[in-house]
């Protein structure tokens, strides 16, 4: 499935990756659970890279996946501008990762597994890349609490999410659930609104930004 967002505004959706989870909770969090010093790590889902530096500087080899060429392009150049060097390139979607068994240390998946039920395949093939003491993160929005849950539910009526459903999925693929407290937090007022233009559709999104004065969700 081609990411609406990222690939819709790759520029714009880097102003949203900077905005989001400033305090870098969700690396804290998984460095306490699985330090990944000295390990493999592979990014599925990568986008343009914007993450792989996170685990660059600490990892033995860091490993990007993504299907879309326009969004590697764009990686690659990451890359090469960051003189990230213990880093590889892989052109794949997430079923079709061409590695072969237990070859990884930890998975880094953000906003890839839409939206848990129908990834089935995905999953499996993480499962056989995996080391037998790997571990795999994969990382989404609480739909039960929060500015931004709410946005998602009010915004997309049409395609509801069912928190109770999604999280008994993950929970039955062996998952442990984590729920963390993280924000958007922008710059200015005018990134805000682009960004919930770029994520919801127009009507839901200027009564969002009208109802919401803060620069952070």
């Amino acid at each position: 499935m081609r990411s609406p967002n990222i690939a819709t505004d790759a520029d714009l959706y880097e102003i949203e990756n900077l905005a989001a989870d400033p305090d870098r909770t969700v690396e804290r969090t998984m460095q306490r659970i699985a330090p990944w010093s000295g390990k493999v790590v592979i990014d599925v889902g990568a986008g343009t890279g914007f993450h792989l530096d996170r685990f660059h500087d600490a990892a033995a080899h860091v490993i990007a996946v993504e299907p879309d060429p326009a969004l590697r392009i764009r990686m690659m150049r990451r890359i090469a501008d960051n003189r990230l060097e213990r880093t590889s390139v892989i052109g794949a979607s997430a079923v079709n990762i061409p590695l072969r068994d237990h070859c990884v240390d930890i998975v880094h998946s953000r906003f890839a597994y839409f939206f848990g039920p129908g990834c089935e395949p995905g999953i499996a093939k993480l499962k056989r890349i995996v080391r037998p003491d790997g571990a795999a993160f994969i990382i989404d929005n609480d739909l039960r609490s929060g500015t931004f849950a709410s946005w998602i539910h009010t915004g997309y009526p049409d395609r509801p999410l069912d928190p109770d459903e999604i999280e008994s999925f993950w929970t039955d693929q062996g998952f442990t659930i984590t729920r963390l407290n993280s924000c958007w937090r922008f710059d200015n007022r005018d990134d805000l609104e682009r960004v919930v233009h770029l994520e919801f559709p127009a009507d839901k999104a200027a009564r969002f930004v009208a109802e919401h004065p803060s620069n952070e969700i």
